[in-house]
């Protein structure tokens, strides 16, 4: 017990005598040697006057508010470009072109060096030092050297690295020649062409394993595109069709009223019609028609991978989705045709009839003109255009994009080439039934 209460009176002795030294300890800790002054009168340190000093001093000059400028001087014979104000701002910033200007009559002089200065209260960024690297090389190019020593090291660690490699202000490639460029075109022919006959090919062994059986083409998929492709197609054909007939009773009537053989009229149209018009105005309301409907179905399908889907699944796109296509507009374009001459021939009885040629006289003399092989060559016109346009439109598809801008080229693609593919299929038939005498 004696023990422990002589612990508590050291104890208290020991705290107070610390409480007696402390405020000496802070004292000498905060001033020195200095004897401690009274909290009431103590006075601001130097470094909180600098502090408020440098405060005032920002609040009076703002570097990012001063306008940038720069100054042409001359120590000797060389001259200094001083810059000064904030060089960030794009709106006050000079251009290279305004230095380069102020520079080109000393640069003329064939002075060796040019220095860069920069004022304390100078704020530049990524921007100056490009527009440095560009005044660097307009110095060079007139042999003379652009001198940073008396800029920020960093400034000049960035200029180091930046012309450290001669890397001249690029230039646009050279347009290719003529050779090459006819070269390049036909290149994409070739291409075109052999994707062309690589497609032909695989449709003619589609086609050939749906003829004997084996085929994963569905039958109520020819029917559909059957009924796509030719009843809803007779407004339109029936439309061009009797128009057609009236322009061409028009152009003949305009030569045969010179000799009074208007009844002939009746021939011009008929073999017009069937030989040439009917078959060539029908493929192209279908190209148009048709083949883009192809092109535009197959190219969606290729965008949203239902193509891939259709392979994933153990199925041909070619015979899944392509041969119902050909054989369905193979199918509808002879009764198409057939429908486009009677329709023709219609409209040109209409024009021969303000020539005094009834109807009658107007049937049989086209009767008379027409025989049955002009009837078969139209139709076979029919069938070669149909399978080119379903081929056009198809493979433009299938070829098509992931895209929908893709889906659209494809569309103008698949129309512009069916066009093509009928002019020259037209003129080579043309040629043979010469040939053949037909």
């Amino acid at each position: 017990m004696e023990h422990h209460t002589l612990s508590n009176r050291n104890r208290s002795q020991g705290t107070r005598r610390r409480n007696h030294f402390s405020p000496s300890l802070y004292s000498v800790k905060a001033c020195g040697n200095a004897p401690s002054r009274p909290p009431t009168t103590r006075q601001p340190d130097n470094k909180t006057t600098r502090q408020q000093d440098n405060k005032t001093t920002r609040q009076r000059v703002n570097p990012l508010s001063s306008k940038a400028t720069f100054e042409i001087k001359h120590h000797g014979t060389n001259p200094c470009l001083l810059l000064e104000g904030n060089w960030r701002d794009s709106r006050e910033r000079p251009t290279v072109e305004a230095m380069e200007s102020a520079l080109d009559g000393a640069l003329n002089r064939g002075v060796p060096r040019v220095s860069i200065v920069l004022q304390d209260d100078v704020v530049w960024d990524a921007r100056l030092m490009a527009m440095l690297i560009r005044l660097h090389r307009y110095c060079r190019d007139r042999n003379s050297e652009l001198d940073l020593n008396a800029t920020p090291d960093a400034m000049q660690r960035l200029f180091r690295l930046a012309t450290a490699v001669d890397n001249p202000p690029s230039r646009p490639p050279k347009p290719p020649g003529f050779l090459a460029r006819l070269g390049e075109g036909l290149s994409h022919i070739a291409d075109d062409v052999g994707r062309f006959l690589a497609f032909i090919g695989e449709l003619a062994v589609a086609i050939l394993r749906f003829v004997t059986g084996r085929s994963q083409t569905r039958i109520r998929d020819l029917f559909y595109f059957i009924d796509l492709g030719g009843p809803k197609a007779v407004g339109i054909v029936s439309l061009i069709s009797v128009l057609v007939g009236m322009i061409l009773a028009y152009l003949g009537s305009v030569q045969l009223r010179q000799f009074g053989a208007e009844v002939y009229v009746a021939n011009l149209v008929g073999l017009g019609m069937v030989r040439e018009m009917g078959p060539l105005m029908t493929a192209v309301i279908m190209a148009g028609r048709t083949g883009a409907a192809y092109a535009a179905q197959l190219g969606t399908m290729q965008s949203n991978d239902e193509v891939d889907a259709v392979t994933t699944l153990g199925l041909s796109p070619m015979e899944y989705l392509v041969v119902p296509r050909v054989l369905a507009l193979i199918l509808v374009m002879p009764p198409l045709v057939i429908l486009s001459n009677s329709i023709g021939l219609g409209g040109g009885a209409l024009v021969a009839a303000g020539m005094d040629v009834n109807f009658v006289q107007f049937i049989n003399q086209a009767q008379d003109a027409v025989s049955l092989g002009d009837v078969t060559t139209g139709l076979v016109k029919a069938v070669v255009f149909a399978t080119l346009i379903a081929i056009a439109g198809c493979q433009a598809g299938l070829q098509s994009g992931r895209t929908s801008a893709a889906v659209g080229d494809a569309t103008t693609r698949a129309v512009v080439h069916a066009v093509v593919y009928l002019v020259v299929a037209d003129a080579v038939l043309n040629i043979l039934y010469d040939k053949l005498e037909i």
